[in-house]
């Protein structure tokens, strides 16, 4: 039996839209993914204001702890969220 492939990472991200608002999103491939916002794919969110940057990532061990990772970063206040941009961790 072969082992099994090492998984690939999943990512918390945070994308800035041209308004000003703070989109808060999963992927395996942030960079992929802020291209499809930016090309306006991927969320409706982006419709009524392009997405014009990516601003925070963390890396997670698995794609559920990335979604209660992102459950957890939307229940936050925008000024916590400001603070996550702010912080600068991107990969």
């Amino acid at each position: 039996m072969t082992p099994p492939a090492e998984a690939k990472p999943w990512f918390v991200y945070l994308v800035r839209a041209a308004n000003g608002a703070l989109y808060c999103g999963i992927s395996n491939d942030p960079q992929r993914r802020f291209a499809m916002h930016q090309s306006g794919k991927g969320a409706r969110f982006f419709l009524s204001s392009p997405a014009v940057a990516l601003v925070y990532t963390e890396q997670c061990a698995s794609k559920g702890e990335a979604l209660r990772q992102e459950r957890l970063i939307k229940k936050l206040k925008k000024s916590a969220k400001e603070c996550l941009a702010g912080s600068g961790a991107l990969i």
